[in-house]
């Protein structure tokens, strides 16, 4: 670019600048995918990914992964971030998600108790090309219909209406003031009321009331724990959830006791103090979603009184699958790494995030445990759910990343047309087409025993 951007740089010159970047990246360079003779092999990255996991949690993550095409490709970030590294660029950096397919999407309470939705896994999190996440959501939703058993039509139509959600709605951040945008957050009573068909917004409506009522006291405290003496403690639920090997139910090992210590001194003052109200009571490995399993991942009770309970979610922090491609992160703990890429990204971030290291050298970030957590039911979508839940997701990823890149900038180059959109539609398809050959040989590593899994 030959004009140096700066803050008071013009929206006018802005524009201009991102514009001119089509020529030395075509908007539809981005259509193609054609993997290079050099590619690793698929499986082999799959193992990899696997290194420093626990061990007897892996059958568990490849059998998740061998379900389908949908379930591999959600577990296979590493694999995508190796391809992605080859693909063009126009050199623009934000904040990434590096792992933004559809499911790592949904609804979650602010500390005011709205609603609202955004981005909600961010264990990839690194600055790295814009174009890496905006591939991964359009191909995730391309598997998601498939998997549902949509037309390649229609699958076609929701990647376009994702993309170019995420096109216009970046065109509308760079219209806005800095702090306008900063404050800016998609509340979930504006998404659902603009629902058109009367069912699907009544339903949406039941369910974010639903979901509001729900209170860790009333609801998850008794799906999680069990009476044990004068007080609780958390109940084994395999292959889910469960205590360490050697340790009793309701012991707090020192290990974890030291880890907690110096996660508390990440937090603000104010809310180290309102932890202190509290009581570990009970420690227990949680396995959570596809690509997680297998790393070290908890839950922690704490009681501030007789039905007075509070969870916290521990997540070990791995180095981002990105790095290799994009570059180490400027944070030496990946929870810490985690923990600022949330703050970027994300409208509102839970007030109790915050980031530690164990004694033996894992990095691990913390949150409160399903506080409002939405998920979306995207296996029972169909045509109207998907295009509208597609439009959601690219307005969220737009959002997320204006908050850290400059909107302007990304703005001229994707243009008004849908010249980027027809390109993007056209790369979905053919790396959903990749994703179903990886599967394949996954499936046929497992079945001819080169891949342990629990089918």
């Amino acid at each position: 670019m030959s004009t140096i951007l700066t803050p008071l740089t013009s929206r006018a010159d802005r524009y201009a600048s991102g514009k001119r970047l089509r020529q030395s990246c075509p908007r539809n360079s981005h259509s193609a995918w054609k993997p290079p003779a050099d590619r690793p092999d698929p499986v082999q990255l799959v193992l990899s990914a696997g290194e420093g996991r626990l061990q007897e949690l892996l059958p568990l993550r490849h059998g998740r992964m061998a379900q389908s095409p949908f379930t591999f490709y959600r577990g296979s970030a590493l694999n995508m971030a190796s391809d992605l590294a080859a693909t063009p660029s126009t050199g623009i950096r934000v904040q990434c998600c590096g792992d933004a397919h559809l499911m790592n999407f949904g609804g979650f309470a602010t500390p005011e108790r709205n609603v609202i939705f955004s981005i909600n896994d961010l264990d990839e999190t690194l600055p790295a090309p814009w174009e890496w996440d905006i591939k991964r959501l359009a191909a995730s939703f391309m598997l998601a219909c498939r998997d549902n058993g949509l037309s390649e039509s229609v699958a076609r139509e929701v990647v376009l209406a994702c993309i170019r959600s995420y096109r216009e709605h970046m065109a509308g951040f760079g219209e806005m003031k800095t702090l306008e945008l900063w404050y800016y957050c998609l509340d979930s009573d504006m998404l659902i009321s603009s629902i058109k068909d009367p069912r699907m917004r009544k339903r949406g409506i039941q369910r974010l009331a639903k979901e509001r009522g729900r209170s860790v006291a009333e609801d998850i405290f008794p799906k999680l724990t069990q009476a044990s003496g004068e007080s609780h403690i958390i109940k084994d639920q395999l292959p889910e959830i469960f205590h360490a090997e050697g340790h009793q139910p309701g012991e707090i090992d020192e290990v974890v006791s030291e880890a907690f210590d110096r996660y508390k001194e990440s937090l603000l003052p104010a809310y180290q103090s309102l932890l202190d109200r509290f009581v570990m009571r009970d420690a227990a490995i949680k396995v959570v979603g596809i690509g997680s399993v297998g790393t070290m991942c908890w839950v922690l009770l704490f009681l501030a009184g007789e039905g007075d309970p509070f969870f916290l979610q521990v997540k070990e922090a791995r180095s981002s699958v990105l790095e290799p491609y994009a570059g180490k992160s400027l944070f030496s703990n990946h929870g810490q790494r985690v923990v600022n890429g949330q703050r970027l990204m994300q409208p509102y971030s839970d007030p109790f995030l915050g980031w530690t290291q164990g004694r033996f050298g894992r990095h691990f970030f913390i949150r409160q445990l399903r506080d409002i957590k939405i998920s979306m039911r995207v296996e029972t979508f169909g045509k109207p759910e998907m295009l509208i839940y597609a439009d959601w997701c690219g307005h969220a990823l737009a959002l997320s990343h204006a908050r850290s890149g400059d909107a302007v900038l990304l703005s001229g180059y994707m243009g008004k047309s849908d010249a980027f959109d027809q390109a993007l539609a056209a790369f979905s398809k053919a790396y959903a087409d990749q994703t179903e050959r990886d599967h394949a040989l996954l499936k046929q590593a497992i079945k001819n025993g080169k891949v342990e899994a629990v089918i």
